[in-house]
């Protein structure tokens, strides 16, 4: 027999695909509860989770010196990610 749980529990890489709109609260209410009770039950996803959440924290404690302070090679590497990654959430 089946366990229709284990069925409707979405797998690992989905998961991490949606922590980003669950934190800013822009998962669907059935889906927020079915990753939260996935995040109950699995490790990794959880530690990503708190990862994430980590990085948020101490990201939103950065100033303007400090990313000017970084080389001009890794500060543009990183700039361009958050500008892919802006433009990839507002065309999606």
């Amino acid at each position: 027999m089946r366990d229709l749980r284990l069925i409707d529990d979405p797998p690992c890489n989905q998961v991490v695909d949606l922590i980003t709109d669950y934190l800013d609260g822009a998962l669907a209410a059935g889906d927020r509860v079915r990753l939260e009770e996935h995040l109950a039950e699995c490790d990794g996803c959880a530690t990503v989770l708190d990862q994430l959440r980590a990085t948020i924290t101490l990201t939103g404690r950065l100033r303007t010196d400090d990313v000017e302070q970084l080389d001009a090679g890794p500060r543009e590497g990183l700039l361009e990610v958050f500008r892919r990654w802006a433009a990839d959430r507002t065309s999606g």
